[in-house]
């Protein structure tokens, strides 16, 4: 009996429309430290572009919505509440990254089996987006939500991996719609400048269903770690109302301790790298593109120095965090979807998220 061997042939990649740049957002937070200079005493916390893109490598980055969060008045977006029967605003998004990754591996909506939709948030608990999604499309099969923090977008396609592996799906679509900006505080100086909305997918399929082997990569082997930690949170759920507690507190919205997360998951992540290469008779030199995580350049270039014992180049390890900030789970799959064209045949890369958990995923691709 042949061995069933997993592929991703399609990737997809969909952007809004609107984009914040340092210089806009700092100009809005601070305007809100004015009207509220009262709340901060002798040290109000301003901010300028500069520190933005010192510590985090962040230039910009694309929104769902763009006028709420620039409203000193607001800051937070402003989304419209839509009908049970219109599309979700995250299921949109899907939608429009999933036809991208479709048209790229030659599928019709009737060829996949399944479909995940991988992400840190989703917007309500049910019924599933993905399943949305798939009834939007018109895939037969089943579908299912999964999140894991900033790993949601490879955990989902381990899960893929092993549905293929195991014969219970021949294509599987997975998606990572990261519809992050509701959950930013934009009043705190350490975190209104991480995030940005995007959405990306993926098709991973056997060998015997391929129909368009132009962009190609095999799914070698699959790794996942996890570690409880509390340095990285979001405790925004349904259960505050029944701990009569404030759902929008900044304790319920994305919070950190980041430099105890840089401190302990920079080492986790380089190790974890290491010993999945490693596990396959390989070296880290052995391994052309390194498609990271895009929480920060600082963490990504420490983490590229212990692997590879010195700096390197965009093509080595991208970073796109300047054009779309900290993506989330998508962070990696934007990096492998803008950076993998150029890949030759037997091309070795690695795809790697890492975040709140926390959590490690890596999968080792070849070109073929």
């Amino acid at each position: 009996m042949d061995t069933i061997r997993p592929f991703i042939t399609g990737s997809g990649l969909w952007k809004p429309a609107n984009t914040i740049s340092n210089d806009e957002l700092v100009h809005s937070y601070n305007a809100w430290v004015e009207q509220n200079i009262a709340l901060f005493g002798d040290k109000p916390p301003f901010s300028n572009s500069e520190f933005i893109e010192k510590a985090s490598g962040i230039k910009s980055r694309y929104v769902i919505e763009k006028d709420g969060i620039l409203d000193t008045n607001r800051m937070r977006p402003s989304l419209t509440e839509r009908p049970d029967d219109d599309i979700s605003i995250q299921a949109e998004m899907a939608i429009e990254a999933a036809k991208d990754a479709l048209c790229a591996a030659n599928k019709l909506p009737n060829q996949i089996d399944a479909v995940i939709v991988s992400s840190s948030y989703t917007q309500r608990p049910y019924p599933a987006i993905a399943i949305e999604v798939q009834h939007a499309l018109g895939i037969d099969g089943f579908a299912f939500d999964m999140q894991v923090a900033c790993s949601s977008g490879t955990f989902g396609l381990h899960r893929a991996y092993e549905m293929v592996k195991a014969g219970t799906a021949n294509s599987v679509l997975v998606i990572s719609p990261e519809l992050t900006s509701p959950q930013v505080n934009f009043t705190d100086r350490d975190s209104h400048f991480i995030f940005g909305d995007v959405a990306t997918a993926m098709v991973i399929e056997n060998s015997k269903a391929i129909t368009s082997p132009l962009h190609t990569f095999e799914m070698v082997s699959v790794r996942a770690a996890t570690q409880f930690s509390n340095n990285i949170r979001s405790n925004f759920g349904y259960t505050a109302r029944a701990c009569d507690t404030d759902p929008f507190s900044p304790q319920a919205l994305f919070h950190q301790n980041g430099r105890k997360v840089f401190k302990e998951v920079c080492p986790m992540a380089a190790d974890h790298l290491e010993n999945h290469v490693a596990s396959n008779g390989l070296k880290t030199s052995d391994i052309k593109r390194w498609w990271l995580h895009q929480a920060n350049i600082n963490m990504n270039q420490l983490i590229i120095r212990r692997l590879l014992g010195k700096d390197t180049d965009q093509l080595t390890a991208p970073i796109i965090l300047d054009q779309f900030a900290n993506i989330a789970s998508a962070g990696s799959l934007v990096a492998f979807n803008l950076y993998h064209q150029d890949m030759e045949p037997n091309d070795l890369g690695v795809i790697c998220s890492f975040g709140a958990g926390y959590s490690i995923g890596s999968l080792l691709l070849k070109k073929i």
